[in-house]
């Protein structure tokens, strides 16, 4: 994180690193590509991908000022919390498709979507990163036409949005972790399974649109915004609650309880003090009193009977 101060605001600074062994002209070159992309990605306004401010160069260094975002990427989140379910997986699908349909719409594909582009934030957001913005690539997330070499596409994308959903579900990209092969036989996709096998297909001309695989990943979770859980609620405790009574009054709806904190505090006028020595003095005279009434009463009863 940096704080940049033309924007004044605390932003996530990402400096091209080139690789090793460029002559010159090739690092010149890179450099001119890095700033390009960076220009295109200011383009991109959507709620799941995160914004590119901002790129400067200075010097031999390209910098790009993006978005902060509290948050991490999905692969240390896996590491951390275990695979998510189909559904879960469903909505994050979800979001990363409607990012990457604004991408698409500016004339851009992502080039590279992994796991670790895909942010997950601390309040329970999604953020797709680097869009369209060259970097490391793990070529287990790579479709087989990018891999041979060819120009990334919205169908490449949809290639590598059906990868990155298959590892949140098995815990391994579909071709394995160096992505040769063989095919990971599928144990945890559920109902993911038949958008998964769509996404994956070799040939790009019979992938589905991203389109069509938001509206198949929407039909999954129903419209329900709560499949995914947010980073912060799987670390919590699982509390278990005994089922109610058949006999007993039905449960409270929870927007109809009362948490302890909301309870007003009892006037000081409405609390009780304890009872004074007169109090107590009336209270065994009028005990007595019907004591002495009720002997009565039986007394009499008896001597009418007689």
């Amino acid at each position: 994180m940096a704080y940049d101060t033309r924007l004044h605001r605390n932003v996530a600074a990402k400096r091209l690193y080139l690789p090793p062994g460029l002559d010159p002209q090739q690092a010149e070159r890179a450099r001119a590509v890095a700033v390009q992309q960076g220009h295109d990605a200011t383009r991109i306004s959507h709620a799941c991908a995160i914004t590119v401010h901002d790129v400067v160069r200075d010097g031999a260094d390209v910098w790009l000022a993006m978005e902060y975002v509290p948050s991490r990427n999905m692969v240390d989140f896996l590491s951390e919390y275990g695979r998510l379910t189909a559904e879960q997986a469903a909505f994050l699908g979800v979001q990363l498709g409607s990012a990457l349909i604004a991408a698409h719409a500016a004339g851009i594909p992502h080039r590279g979507l992994q796991p670790s582009n895909v942010l997950l934030a601390d309040d329970g957001g999604v953020k797709l990163t680097d869009i369209g913005i060259s970097g490391w690539l793990d070529p287990a997330y790579l479709s087989p036409e990018v891999r041979r070499g060819e120009t990334p596409t919205t169908a490449s994308d949809a290639y590598s949005l059906g990868a990155t959903l298959f590892a949140a579900v098995e815990g391994v990209p579909p071709m394995g972790p160096d992505g040769a092969g063989p095919q990971v036989q599928p144990n945890h996709t559920g109902v993911l399974s038949g958008a998964l096998s769509k996404m994956l297909r070799a040939d790009p001309v019979t992938r589905p649109t991203v389109s069509d695989i938001i509206t198949s990943l929407k039909a999954i979770t129903d419209g329900r915004q709560t499949a995914f859980i947010p980073p912060t609620a799987t670390a919590l405790p699982e509390v278990t609650t005994p089922p109610p009574s058949q006999h007993g009054p039905p449960p409270i709806p929870p927007h109809q309880q009362t948490r302890i904190g909301e309870m007003a505090p009892v006037p000081q006028q409405a609390q009780r003090s304890a009872p004074s020595g007169d109090q107590i003095r009336r209270w065994v005279v009028m005990a007595l009193a019907i004591f002495f009434a009720v002997a009565m009463g039986i007394a009499f009863t008896e001597l009418f009977l007689l």
